[in-house]
């Protein structure tokens, strides 16, 4: 209100009266309305229900690059569509939208005025009278092109990533056999079989053996599991697989190798990179009809021994310190004969530490003795064909490589009293 000279109120001349602020925003209603739909973010398009165009905004126009007189009652919805979008749209899109009365986030593409093809998304709803009858067609479509370039760059960058584990687990699964003898050395009389279960194709594991002719009619073999994976695994590996055999010829004496082994782990890993392994290396010499087999361990898991009676059991090295740790480790030494019938397997503990199911309850030592128990009297080709069927029936519970050795003395045949 303003103040007269008789100080009487009267209204200020540009005072907004009542009922000024409804019409303006009645107004802005009404203007907003029909500009969001000319103007929206998305396409709009009502056709008629034969497909014929009978309303369309104006963004969907200049996505397109038409003028409204070149669609409305020209062209129908399917005309703008590719000839591949076409068919979708009468035997899919269309059929469904009757059924369902409305469709939603079907990918298409439109054919721009210039020829361009435009990804959109659409969705479809069947406006229906008071009646209940179908009057008409309202799509929206949303521009899908920065969507569909994402896409086609998400699939490229999928290609490469699976072109990349492809040579990653081709140089792994190289690395790895290079990492292994190519064939076990033939020991006259003696069954000989070996067997590499690789836990993951994309990372190179540590475990590794041998077996190998020595001097003076001997052979050596050994089998040994490395800390870790990968790379710096594989180079443990290779040393000390080299140094084994190396260190076995100079003085073939089975702590004297692995004390070997200790000193020149000792030497290249050090400081703030340690590095270690388990390892059990012995020595073969035929003895009469049987072998001789002098074991040393250096905190590797025990061999077991399947006797030709049906029994079997572990045969420790007790005291065998881990091959790497400490600069003067105590190696322990043990001595068995194998008798025609006998069977000696060495493995590495990615056997005995695999989960049987989903409860991660690992296999153990005490379900391996007995199954090698129920596998005795056998022959080293049979326990390590019984054991890799194992492994395999662990399926994703061997979450460690595992490697199985296994020598045997055949059974000689019984000769006849005619012979």
């Amino acid at each position: 209100m303003c103040d007269t000279s008789d100080g009487g109120p009267e209204p200020c001349p540009d005072a907004e009266q009542p009922g000024d602020d409804e019409a303006r925003f009645s107004a802005l209603l009404e203007d907003s309305a029909e500009d969001l739909y000319e103007n929206a973010p998305c396409g709009y398009l009502s056709t008629l229900l034969d497909g014929q165009i009978a309303k369309v905004n104006a963004t969907l126009l200049d996505w397109l690059g038409y003028r409204r007189e070149d669609l409305v009652g020209r062209k129908r919805f399917a005309d703008l569509l590719t000839v591949g979008g076409r068919l979708y749209h009468e035997t899919h899109f269309a059929p469904l939208l009757q059924m369902q009365g409305e469709i939603n986030g079907i990918a298409l593409e439109l054919r721009t005025a210039d020829g361009v093809r435009l990804p959109v998304l659409v969705t479809s709803t069947v406006k229906t009278g008071s009646d209940g009858r179908p009057l008409l067609i309202r799509t929206t479509l949303f521009d899908a092109r920065d969507r569909r370039a994402y896409e086609t760059e998400l699939l490229r960058a999928r290609r490469e990533a699976d072109t990349e584990r492809e040579r990653l687990q081709k140089l792994a699964t190289t690395l790895q056999q290079t990492l292994l003898p190519p064939a076990l050395a033939p020991v006259p009389g003696l069954d000989v079989a070996a067997h590499y279960h690789i836990a993951s194709i994309d990372q190179v594991g540590g475990d590794f053996y041998d077996l190998f002719p020595l001097a003076a009619g001997t052979w050596g073999l050994f089998l040994g599991d490395v800390c870790g994976k990968g790379t710096a695994a594989a180079a443990v590996t290779s040393l000390a697989r080299y140094t084994l055999r190396a260190a076995a010829v100079y003085d073939p004496a089975p702590a004297a190798v692995i004390s070997n082994l200790n000193t020149v782990l000792n030497h290249e890993y050090h400081g703030h990179d340690p590095r270690f392994c388990t390892v059990i290396f012995g020595v073969l010499t035929p003895d009469a009809d049987g072998f001789r087999v002098t074991l040393a361990g250096g905190g590797h898991p025990p061999a077991l021994l399947l006797r030709a009676d049906g029994t079997a059991d572990y045969l420790p090295t007790p005291g065998g310190q881990l091959v790497g740790v400490l600069p003067d480790a105590h190696v322990a030494t043990v001595a068995v004969r194998l008798d025609p019938g006998d069977t000696l397997i060495l493995y590495s503990d990615g056997l005995t530490e695999a989960r049987t199911d989903a409860s991660a309850e690992r296999w153990g030592d005490e379900a391996l003795l007995d199954f090698a128990r129920a596998l005795a009297p056998t022959t080293a080709s049979a326990a390590v064909t019984a054991l890799s069927d194992l492994l395999a029936s662990f399926g994703a519970g061997v979450d460690d490589d595992a490697a199985v050795l296994a020598i045997s003395v055949p059974l000689r045949p019984v000769k006849s009293h005619r012979e």
